[in-house]
């Protein structure tokens, strides 16, 4: 029997809002949740306090917003540093479900993109959750509602943990700087018995893999020496994988 699904609100993070248009009201819409990492004094923000956007004003590069406790405030949005934005989304959660933490809590004592299960969970928005490391946390989703499916998560993020087995997306259409064998090692070496890649474009993948990062110069032939042979090291084990099962494994 399928368990129980429950929709949370969540703060879903607007990823294609870069620092630079974090600094113009144009890039703000009403609704917007703002977190404030660094607080400022010249508003009587705390650090870590949330606020919502009430009015946007272009012509003056000015933004509205009201904090929790219903006082508004108006300001220029390239004056503040340490901001993070967010939109107020739906998510569906059973008990069971893989997920994972997409902003760290000091009162929670978790990292960002730390992965567990959910235990128990209601439509008042109370979990319980267990952890990968082994904890359980018990708290509202309006305590932290930084949550999310943690079925898939980036190769950064993926860094440090394992899995029995994983499935691997390569995209050869993206740069050198996002596909690369640093790439490649991390994501393969993370499943135990099984890695699976799926790519657009076979005869390019292994070319885009093994792909150098290292630009070396006359100061660091130390330092290029080491990085040399760990990215050996990480081609040899690609190159393993791609070798014995990428024939069968690689899907496109």
């Amino acid at each position: 029997m399928r368990n129980e699904e429950h929709k949370l609100r969540v703060l879903d993070s607007r990823q294609a809002m870069t620092g630079a248009d974090r600094q113009w009201a144009l890039q703000y819409e009403p609704g917007d949740v703002i977190r404030y990492s660094r607080g400022s004094k010249v508003l009587g923000i705390e650090p870590g306090e949330y606020a919502r956007v009430k009015d946007v004003n272009i012509k003056e590069n000015r933004i509205t917003v009201e904090r929790e406790n219903g006082v508004q405030k108006n300001y220029d949005p390239s004056r503040l540093c340490g901001v993070a934005v967010y939109q107020e989304v739906d998510r569906a959660f059973s008990e069971g479900d893989r997920m994972q933490f997409t902003a760290p809590s000091r009162d929670l004592r978790i990292a960002n993109r730390e992965l567990g299960t959910i235990q128990k969970i209601n439509d008042a928005g109370d979990l319980e959750i267990r952890t990968d490391s082994g904890r359980d946390i018990a708290f509202n989703i309006r305590e932290h509602p930084h949550l999310d499916h943690g079925y898939a998560v980036t190769s950064h993020s993926s860094q440090g943990q394992t899995a029995d087995r994983v499935l691997v997306h390569v995209d050869t259409e993206k740069s050198e700087l996002l596909v690369n064998n640093r790439f490649a090692y991390v994501s393969v070496s993370r499943g135990q018995y099984d890695a699976q890649i799926y790519t657009d474009n076979r005869s390019e993948l292994a070319q885009d893999l093994g792909r150098d990062l290292l630009r070396p110069t006359a100061t660091d032939a130390e330092q290029v020496q080491d990085s040399a042979q760990m990215n050996e090291s990480r081609l040899r084990l690609v190159g393993r994988f791609l070798n014995n099962i990428a024939i069968q494994r690689v899907v496109v």
